[in-house]
């Protein structure tokens, strides 16, 4: 009786709030749900989670599964928290990369377990299976997506949607993708993934930065029959508000471990390149993704020691000194204005740590999976310019720039 008072209460303040441009507020206290409503302005994004009208109604009296992480919240609460709170029968969670309360670490693999906030059964999307299996699916009625996403290829993210869609479509159960926004959505570079490096840091034939939010990806999966055997899922993408491809937009929660801020993620898309090679990109230190650097380098602007820290568990160069330079001066607005990749970091490393006779490269083809194409490890051995190699993907993104279009909400 209380649950349901506490629902048609909450409700219908989201109604109110949406209807008169406010956001709603929902405070927990001594096990009672409270809500307030604060008034913001017109130019405030609104993610889509927020938007509780437009969506609550399509998925009240239904069992839900839902994808989401430490990310996915409505005004400060997590969305499973509030869809609890409000009545809604949540069956399952399914966690991807980091965990469903992102704690796990970058490659992890992270654990089956039970929620102690709503008691839901938490199934990992991120170890021993990258998709929802046959029985998990089998009782759901609907599947709820909110995820943020960072806009970068090999950002695991959009490989565990694109595993959902084709879960949901198997199994005739309709998606809801709550989008938020892309904060490096306003910019498009990159070479195009080859077919022959796909992989869950690269499962289809976009460029490195791609430009969309995470619901538009979707809707160009969907249309680019990019699923198994071409099959389509039942989508339904609830859009932002007061959001365009330009919008400058700090994210209010870190969206894993080691990107802790905006610079971080306005740099990753250039820096995790190095992921594939001997250099560092601060993981094991306070300033993951915003320095590069290596232990030869012993003449660099500055030097570091390398530690095991949460999440980070053991690190490149663990225990050990490295030289690196520092890229913390950048300021967030001048990163936000950028228009393409920095290729000038990975020329510098790849000639200084050649020229002191240093294996740059892992022995492995990870860098390939990264780049998506074998030519840019070509491109630094040839000696090519940055300039070179960003000229030698551009009509590639300009047919991709082409196929986005079609999907574009905003």
């Amino acid at each position: 009786m209380i649950k349901d008072i506490i629902a048609a209460s909450l409700l219908s303040i989201i109604f109110l709030a949406v209807s008169t441009s406010c956001k709603g507020s929902i405070l927990v206290k001594n096990q009672v749900a409270y809500a307030t409503v604060t008034f913001q302005s017109e130019s405030d994004v609104v993610p889509a989670a927020e938007r509780l009208a437009l969506y609550y109604p399509q998925i009240q009296d239904k069992k839900i599964g839902l994808v989401v992480n430490q990310t996915s919240v409505v005004d400060g609460m997590h969305l499973a928290d509030t869809l609890m709170l409000m009545g809604a029968d949540i069956k399952r969670i399914f966690a991807p990369e980091h965990g469903f309360r992102g704690k796990a670490d970058a490659g992890e693999h992270v654990m089956d377990q039970v929620d102690i906030y709503t008691g839901a059964t938490v199934i990992s999307l991120y170890g021993n299976k990258k998709g929802p299996s046959v029985e998990d699916m089998e009782d759901l009625d609907v599947m709820i997506f909110d995820i943020q996403d960072v806009g970068v290829r090999f950002y695991t993210f959009i490989s565990t949607l694109h595993y959902v869609m084709q879960a949901c479509a198997d199994h005739n159960i309709p998606l809801i993708v709550l989008d938020r926004p892309n904060p490096n959505g306003h910019y498009i570079d990159g070479p195009i993934l080859e077919k022959k490096y796909e992989s869950f840091v690269g499962m289809h034939p976009v460029p490195t930065v791609y430009g969309m939010t995470i619901g538009e990806y979707a809707k160009m999966i969907n249309g680019e029959l990019w699923l198994h055997e071409g099959i389509q899922c039942d989508l339904t993408v609830i859009p932002c508000k007061n959001y365009d491809h330009n919008t400058y937009y700090d994210l209010p929660i870190k969206p894993s471990p080691n990107l802790p801020n905006i610079q971080s993620v306005f740099l990753y898309p250039s820096l995790c390149l190095f992921e594939g090679t001997h250099v560092s990109v601060g993981r094991g230190t306070d300033m993951q993704f915003q320095i590069y650097g290596h232990p030869a380098w012993i003449d660099a602007p500055s030097k570091i020691k390398i530690q095991s820290l949460p999440g980070a568990k053991y690190p490149k160069h663990e225990n050990k000194s490295i030289g690196y330079r520092s890229l913390q001066d950048l300021t967030k607005e001048s990163l936000h204005k950028k228009d393409g990749l920095n290729m000038k970091y990975l020329v510098e490393m790849y000639q200084m740590l050649t020229r002191k006779g240093e294996t740059f490269f892992l022995d492995n083809n990870f860098f390939e999976k990264l780049a998506g194409t074998d030519q840019l490890r070509s491109q630094l051995k040839a000696g090519k310019t940055a300039d070179e190699i960003r000229a030698s993907w551009e009509s590639g993104v300009d047919e991709f720039r082409m196929t986005r279009e079609k999907y574009l909400l905003y």
